[in-house]
């Protein structure tokens, strides 16, 4: 049989071997009574062959080997069942031909020692610094609202989008002209508990910075509940339906996508969609946002709803569609504060740098 070429080192803890074989396949790696016996096929000194060893180990350790193949060689970790020094590797004291030292993981006993010491330093002091921060005992209570908070979200604005889809489908372009009475309740409820995020993030309940959400929920509360909330004129406007699915489209990843960050799981696809669908949508629905207002101007100007006349001696009226034509400005200007936010969580979620660590 052929012997590759295997090469050790020990810690007090654990034995290192490394086996110069390449394009290893098959590898058959067992201890037995002491002996760790060794069989693979790979490209070794003798060419692509079969290879195999035995080694009896000096003193006892643990019958389960940890096995590591990469593509120019294979690394074994054998933990020893008592943490000492060996003076030598094997039972017989004539060295193996085809063992040899490891000079590259290599270390003397006092060198083993030292860096034996240093690590249950490290142990000590991570342990010291753990116990110094207080442990919080609303932990799970919050991780549990933050779930619910965001399973309720995603259902509600779920069924927004696939109410709207269905009806579309269904009912063409008709579906655009009723679409603020069959949806608003829920759209109501959505927006309302999106509040929430702004007491969340102000109270460090999430790490998200507090002025994007604020310029977001406030945005869509203001367009909802002020200009199609008060106005009929508007409720039945087409582009009242690209204002809720611009926005339920953009929440049915955000949201699932949080909900799963609090149980600490990360699904690539989703990741890759919550930092991806928002290039197109939220300046769609910006843009949808800002022709609701422009419709809006004339029928508050008519109206005079929400326009303040102060008392004499100033005898001066502000003009609700003058505010508006200044909170057009303000949009813009807001979605590009987001837009600018979001394009920072892009790059640090799916930039160059994440898929080094990777």
């Amino acid at each position: 049989s052929l012997r590759p070429h295997v090469h050790w080192a020990q810690r007090h803890r654990e034995l290192f071997l490394r086996v110069d074989l390449s394009d290893v396949r098959n590898p058959d790696i067992t201890i037995t009574d002491n002996v760790l016996h060794f069989r693979a096929q790979g490209h070794g000194a003798k060419g692509d062959n079969i290879y195999e060893f035995e080694i009896e180990f000096l003193e006892p350790v643990e019958p389960k080997p940890v096995c590591r193949v990469t593509q120019r060689q294979l690394n074994i970790t054998v933990q020893k069942k008592e943490s000492n020094w060996w003076e030598r590797l094997t039972k017989q004291e004539k060295r193996p031909i085809f063992l040899a030292p490891d000079f590259d993981r290599w270390l003397d006993e006092s060198d083993a020692e030292m860096e034996l010491k240093e690590k249950e330093e490290e142990k000590i002091n991570k342990m010291k610094i753990e116990s110094r921060v207080p442990k919080d005992p609303f932990k799970h209570l919050k991780k549990g609202y933050l779930i619910m908070y965001n399973l309720v979200q995603f259902l509600g604005f779920s069924w927004i989008f696939v109410n709207m889809t269905v009806r579309l489908f269904i009912l063409g372009k008709d579906s655009f002209y009723d679409t603020f009475h069959t949806i608003s309740d829920m759209m109501y409820f959505c927006q309302t508990l999106a509040l929430m995020e702004i007491m969340n993030s102000l109270i460090g309940l999430v790490r998200s910075p507090l002025i994007p959400a604020v310029v977001q929920v406030f945005g869509r509360n203001f367009v909802l509940f002020v200009i199609l909330g008060s106005l009929e004129e508007m409720q039945s406007k087409p582009v009242v339906f690209f204002i809720f699915y611009f926005w339920s489209i953009t929440e049915l990843f955000r949201y699932p996508y949080y909900m799963l960050s609090c149980i600490g799981i990360e699904w690539k696809p989703l990741t890759w969609l919550r930092y991806t669908v928002w290039i197109p949508l939220y300046p769609l629905g910006g843009l949808a946002e800002a022709v609701c207002i422009v419709q809006s101007i004339p029928i508050f100007s008519e109206t005079g709803k929400f326009s303040l006349g102060l008392p004499n001696p100033l005898n001066v009226t502000i003009q609700f569609p003058f505010v508006l034509q200044i909170y057009l400005i303000a949009l813009f200007l807001g979605i590009f504060v987001n837009f600018r936010h979001l394009y920072k969580q892009r790059k640090q979620h799916l930039g160059p740098k994440k898929r080094k660590m990777k």
